[in-house]
């Protein structure tokens, strides 16, 4: 094509080529631990690209992971590949020094089967192309460019790595050594529509699988909607009437019945059909109650039964307790040994636990029986008559058991009094021990309690020794703010003194033609400024030249300041006819002679 794309098959390539060495090729793709090039097909991805917007919740494929069948399981660090030099047919590949650092690559695109190939040699043709990548495998189309690179594209993705484990590599064509027949290679991943195109399908269908396998999982694992409802009919009410006097089938036709009456199949036709259905439900009330006495009963039966073998149980229980009483008296206790005492009262006290909670048990029983019949009595007041003398039995029981027990009980109780006593010497050591730890920590206290108070004594001796100290300079401040008082007596004195003599001073300013600080200034800029300029100066120069320092000087209130001031300022007429000015000059060295 114009394009210098191609398309080729597996049948058009030699896959017989001649090669000096055989080996080579197979050795170098099995250090880098790639799979043998008759590997086909591809398996199915446990997962797709939730970047589609297909399916959420999914991680994207990524195309590097191993085990995916897609690319081998990349080299360790600690195992370096050996590289080879590969003889083909037309040119000999050499490897590159092992010790550089291998050779930088992009990020891989997703589903990346196109490379790109740089530094070819000038001469290179596709045909060399060709037979240097056609052993990494299927080559589906070679674009190459005027310029020393291509770009190839193969027909499965594990393809590629293979192609890049070239990357590096110097070529060669044939035995030349012109520089137009030499080039390094550099392989590098590229991305291409196409191969983007066909990993998005693949998503796609990816996507469409997991809803389908999701969607037969959800159904499998509904529950199966109920049956349904047969349409009213004379036939249909027959059967279900007759399902209805049936105690295996009364719930399926109880619900048919419900399901009709609001559907609003009763009418004045079928009104009597309806009522015999609804007298039979009617009818089966009854014969739920009677199950319901029967169950009663049972339960009642079996409540018997529990109590009788609780007291019987209870029975056994204070047996076994009375043998650890008696055992536990004087006359058989001191033939036993330490350990085996300790055991006896260590199950007779076992023993007397699990008596009293069975014990209980069976009174909480009787109360409720108690109550039940108080109910009774009070429901049925015509049965009180019968219920007395049963009730009355089961108190006398109920008093000789508790007679028994309280008996036991109480021998129960002698038996700890003994054994309390003979604890009561050992406690006693134990309490002196108590003791004497006791007026220890006492001491110890006490001791820290003396050492605080010495503390806050030297602290409190501190404490008065600067308070001394303020109240010496508070007495020799209060002495030097009399002293201060007296000087400033003196000299509020010699003050008014002078400002007596002061007084003919300010009267004479007073009189003077400057009233302000303000109008000395001006005069002396004015005068300063007529120095500088001897044959005089317009009443409009010097106020334009003021204007500049404050812009608030207007030019009458000049005029007048200079006018009072003869002996500083004189103003004279120069020029003739139409022009004719008045300038005023400094003469402030005459006037001062003449004042």
């Amino acid at each position: 094509s114009a394009d210098g794309g191609r398309n080729l098959s597996l049948d058009s390539i030699p896959m017989g080529l001649p090669m000096s060495g055989p080996t080579a090729w197979t050795t170098a793709m099995n250090n880098l631990g790639m799979a043998p090039m008759g590997m086909t097909g591809q398996p199915l991805l446990p997962d797709f690209d939730p970047a589609l917007g297909m399916m959420t919740g999914i991680p994207p494929i990524n195309p590097m992971m191993p085990g995916l069948g897609i690319v081998p399981p990349p080299i360790p660090p600690d195992m370096p590949a050996v590289k080879e030099i590969i003889h083909c047919k037309s040119c000999t590949l050499f490897p590159p020094n092992p010790h550089l650092p291998p050779p930088a690559t992009r990020e891989r695109p997703p589903g990346c089967k196109t490379v790109f190939v740089g530094g070819l040699p000038e001469n290179g043709t596709e045909q060399i192309i060709m037979e240097v990548f056609e052993q990494c495998g299927e080559v589906i189309a070679i674009r190459k460019s005027k310029k020393n690179f291509c770009h190839i594209r193969f027909a499965e993705e594990f393809m590629v790595d293979k192609a890049l484990y070239l990357s590096g590599y110097r070529i060669r064509l044939g035995s030349s050594t012109d520089k137009k027949d030499t080039g390094r290679l550099h392989v590098d991943f590229a991305q291409a529509r196409d191969d983007l195109y066909e990993w998005e399908c693949k998503q796609r269908m990816l996507a469409r699988e997991e809803r389908h396998r999701r969607r037969l999982e959800e159904e499998r694992f509904r529950p199966p909607s109920p049956p349904p409802v047969v349409h009213y009919s004379d036939h249909e009410c027959s059967v279900v009437a007759e399902k209805l006097k049936d105690d295996t089938k009364f719930l399926e036709a109880i619900q048919t019945l419900l399901t009709w009456i609001e559907r609003g199949e009763v009418n004045r036709r079928t009104a009597n059909n309806f009522y015999s259905m609804i007298q039979s439900a009617n009818s089966h009330i009854r014969r739920l109650v009677n199950e319901k006495a029967a169950h009663e009963k049972e339960m009642e039966e079996a409540k018997e039964k529990f109590k009788l073998a609780l007291s019987g149980i209870l029975v056994q229980f204070e047996q076994i307790v009375a043998v650890y009483h008696s055992a536990s008296k004087q006359k058989a206790w001191d033939h036993f040994t330490k350990a085996q005492r300790k055991n006896i009262s260590v199950w007779c006290k076992q023993a007397e636990e699990i008596r009293n909670i069975h014990n209980d048990e069976l009174m909480g029983i009787r109360r409720e029986e108690e109550m039940e019949m108080s109910d009774e009595e009070i429901e049925d007041p015509s049965e009180m008559k019968e219920t007395e003398e049963s009730a009355l039995v089961s108190q006398v029981e109920a008093l000789k058991e508790e007679n028994d027990s309280l008996r036991w009980q109480l021998d129960a109780y002698r038996n700890e009094v003994e054994l309390l006593k003979q604890e009561q010497g050992k406690a006693s050591r134990d309490e002196d021990t108590t003791k004497e730890q006791q007026m220890k920590l006492l001491q110890q206290a006490l001791q820290g309690m003396q050492k605080h108070l010495l503390k806050v004594q030297d602290e409190y001796k501190k404490k008065e020794a600067e308070l001394e100290k303020v109240r010496e300079d508070k007495l020799k401040i209060e002495t030097l703010l009399e002293n201060l008082k007296e000087q400033d007596s003196s000299t509020s004195r010699v003050c008014a003194c002078s400002q007596e003599k002061e007084c003919p001073v300010e009267k004479t300013l007073s009189n003077s033609p400057v009233k302000s600080e303000r109008e000395v200034l001006l005069v002396g800029i004015i005068s300063t400024f007529l120095h500088v300029h001897p044959f005089g100066a317009s009443i409009e120069y010097i106020c334009s030249y003021l204007q500049r320092l404050d812009s608030k000087i207007c030019t009458a209130e000049v005029e007048v300041l200079m006018t009072r001031l003869q002996n500083t300022f004189r103003q004279e007429l120069s020029g003739v006819g139409a022009s004719l000015e008045k300038r005023w000059k400094f003469c402030g060295f005459d006037g001062l002679k003449m004042t």
